[in-house]
C-alpha cells in the first residue's frame, strides 16, 4: 500500500526532521566500527580542513544567539514596548518578563543588579554630614539645654564628678509638658519618605531632592549663587538661541527664545538685555513660539463638569431639631387654620355657625336657633392674648443699718417689696394648644338638640369615662385605627418638609 504525502504541508516538514533524526541513528548503529588508520613517517597526512567536508555544527551559544530577539523585535511583540531594556532579550522568556514587568503597582528589580561593582562602591569616600535634630524640635531649645549642660559637666572636677555618679541629680533637663505637647502634636511636620517602589540606601536622605524642582523655574539659591539681577536672563539664553531649546524639554517656553521677554525685559546684547531674537532668513521664529507677542492669546477651552468632592457612599447628616422648633411650627400652621375657620364661622348676622360654612338663612326666622352661645367649637386665638411684660431682674430698694455683732453689714435690703406672686417654674402656661390634664370629649350637636342630652350630668359622665380610658395606659385597650392613622401622617408630614428645606438650600 503506498501513501501519497503532500510535500508542502507544513506538518510534513515538521515531522520529516523527526524522522530523518531516527533514521540516522539507525545507520550509525548499523554501520561497524572503523579500525583507525595508521600513518607512517613517508605517507602523506591529510589536512583537518580537508577532513570537513560537512556543515560546520554550532554550538549552543551560537544557536541561542540566532534564536534570540532583538530590542526592535521585543518592542513590536509588546503591548507596552517603553518597559523593554535592552537586558529583557537575555531572559528565558523575554515577553513573559516584559508582561510582568508592565502589570500596575509592580515593584521593579533595583537597578544595581547588573552592576559589574559591588553595591555601594562608590560611596566609600563620601563624608556623611552631622544629624541634625528636625525643626519642630529645634524650636524647644532642647539642643541648648543639652549644650549647657555637657558645658557644665565640662568644667567639673574629678571630686564632683565621682559625686556625681554616685548621687545623680535628675531632673536638669525637664521641659514644660505644654511644650513638649505643642511640639509634638501641633508643630509636628511629616518626614520627606521615599515613593512607592524606591528603594533605599545607606546616605540618600543626603543627595540633592530635584523632586521639588521644575524646569525652567530658577531657585533662589541658584539665582543668588550666578549674581544674576531681577529681570535679567540666565547666562545660558545666548547659547540656547545658537543651538535651540533643551531636547528633553522641547515644548518648555522660554522667555527670549521662543516666547517673549517678560515685562521690563529689552532684546540686547546690554547687561540685562535678552540678544537677539532668532529667526530665520524670512522672518519667522527658529524654534516657533510667539517671539515678539503680538499673537491673540488662545481661546478658552470648553468648561468641563464641575468635579463633585463628596465622598460616595457617605451618610447624610440629619437635622436635629428640637420640640419646641417643632411645636412652634405646629403651632404656627394652627393659627393660620384658625384664621381661615373664623373667616368661615361669621354670618352676614353676625353669628356663628358650627359648621365652618356661611350660613345664607336670614337671621328673621324664629325657628332656626344657633347655639354658639352656649358652645363654642372653634379654636381660640392665641395671638390676640397679650402676655405681661416680663423682667429678668427685679431692683430690691436699700436700706442703711447700723452695724450690729462682730460681722455685722453696713446694708440691708427690703425682701418685702419683691412681687409676692412671682411665676414658678412649671406652673406658668406653656405656649402648647393644649394644657396637661386635657381630656377630648366628642359631642353630636344634632343628637344633643332632639334628644336634649345636653346637660351638665352627661358631660360629667362622657369626661369621667374618657379620663378613665386615658389612665388605663396607652396600650391599655384597643388601638385607634384613626389616631395612628393620623401620627404617621403627621410623622410624613414632617418628613416631607425637613427634605423640602434640605433641597431649598
Amino acid at each position: 500500500m503506498q501513501i501519497e504525502i503532500d510535500t508542502d504541508d507544513p506538518y510534513f516538514k515538521y515531522f520529516a526532521g523527526i524522522l530523518q533524526t531516527k533514521l540516522d541513528e539507525e545507520d550509525l548503529a548499523v554501520t561497524a566500527p572503523q579500525k583507525p588508520e595508521v600513518y607512517y613517517d613517508d605517507d602523506d597526512i591529510p589536512d583537518e580542513e580537508d577532513e570537513e567536508v560537512g556543515p560546520p555544527k554550532l554550538s549552543k551559544k551560537a544557536r541561542k544567539a540566532m534564536n534570540k530577539l532583538s530590542v526592535a523585535e521585543l518592542k513590536a511583540a509588546v503591548a507596552k514596548p517603553e518597559m523593554v531594556e535592552w537586558t529583557d532579550t537575555d531572559a528565558l522568556d523575554p515577553l513573559l518578563h516584559v508582561a510582568l514587568k508592565s502589570y500596575r503597582n509592580v515593584i521593579p528589580v533595583p537597578s544595581h543588579w547588573s552592576l559589574k561593582r559591588e553595591y555601594l562602591s562608590s560611596k566609600r569616600g563620601v563624608e556623611k554630614p552631622q544629624f541634625e535634630l528636625p525643626d519642630f524640635i529645634k524650636a524647644t531649645g532642647i539642643a541648648e539645654m543639652r549644650d549647657a549642660t555637657l558645658e557644665k559637666q565640662d568644667q567639673q572636677s574629678m571630686k564632683q564628678k565621682q559625686r556625681e555618679r554616685v548621687q545623680g541629680k535628675t531632673g536638669k533637663m525637664d521641659m514644660d509638658y505644654q511644650l513638649s505637647y505643642r511640639c509634638f502634636f501641633v508643630d509636628q511636620t511629616k518626614p520627606v519618605l521615599t515613593r512607592f517602589g524606591e528603594v533605599y540606601y545607606e546616605g540618600k536622605e543626603y543627595e540633592t531632592n530635584l523632586r521639588g524642582a521644575k524646569p525652567g523655574e530658577l531657585s533662589q539659591e541658584l539665582t543668588e549663587a550666578l549674581n544674576i539681577p531681577p529681570g535679567a536672563p540666565p547666562p545660558w539664553l545666548i547659547n540656547m538661541q545658537r543651538f535651540g531649546p533643551p531636547p528633553s524639554y522641547p515644548g518648555l517656553k522660554i522667555p527670549g527664545l521662543n516666547a517673549p521677554p517678560p515685562p521690563g525685559g529689552a532684546w540686547g546684547f546690554h547687561p540685562g538685555g535678552y540678544g537677539k531674537p532668532p529667526l530665520d532668513e524670512t522672518g519667522k521664529p527658529l524654534f516657533g513660539g510667539d517671539v515678539y507677542g503680538v499673537a491673540p492669546p488662545p481661546p478658552p477651552g470648553p468648561a468641563g463638569v464641575p468635579v463633585e468632592r463628596t465622598l460616595w457612599g457617605e451618610l447624610a447628616k440629619e437635622e436635629e431639631e428640637s420640640e419646641e422648633e417643632e411645636d412652634e411650627s405646629d403651632e404656627e400652621e394652627e393659627d393660620g387654620d384658625d384664621v381661615d375657620t373664623a373667616e368661615g364661622l361669621e354670618t352676614p348676622s353676625g353669628l356663628e355657625t358650627p359648621s365652618g360654612v356661611a350660613s345664607a338663612m336670614p337671621s328673621e326666622y324664629g325657628g332656626a336657633e344657633s347655639i354658639a352661645g352656649d358652645f363654642q367649637l372653634r379654636k381660640n386665638d392665641r395671638r390676640g392674648d397679650q402676655e405681661a411684660p416680663r423682667s429678668a431682674y427685679q431692683v430690691l430698694p436699700e436700706q442703711s443699718i447700723r452695724a450690729q455683732g462682730f460681722f455685722g453689714g453696713e446694708r440691708a435690703y427690703d425682701l418685702k417689696a419683691a412681687q409676692q406672686n412671682l411665676p414658678v417654674l412649671g406652673q406658668e402656661d406653656t405656649k402648647k394648644k393644649r394644657k396637661a390634664g386635657d381630656v377630648d370629649v366628642s359631642v353630636d350637636v344634632d343628637a344633643l338638640e332632639r334628644d336634649d342630652r345636653l346637660s351638665k350630668d352627661e358631660i360629667q359622665k362622657r369626661y369621667e369615662s374618657q379620663r378613665q380610658q386615658e389612665q388605663q395606659g396607652m396600650w391599655g385597650g384597643r388601638v385607634d385605627q384613626e389616631d395612628l392613622s393620623s401620627m404617621i401622617e403627621e410623622e410624613s408630614r414632617k418628613r416631607l418638609r425637613r427634605d423640602q428645606d434640605k433641597s431649598r438650600r
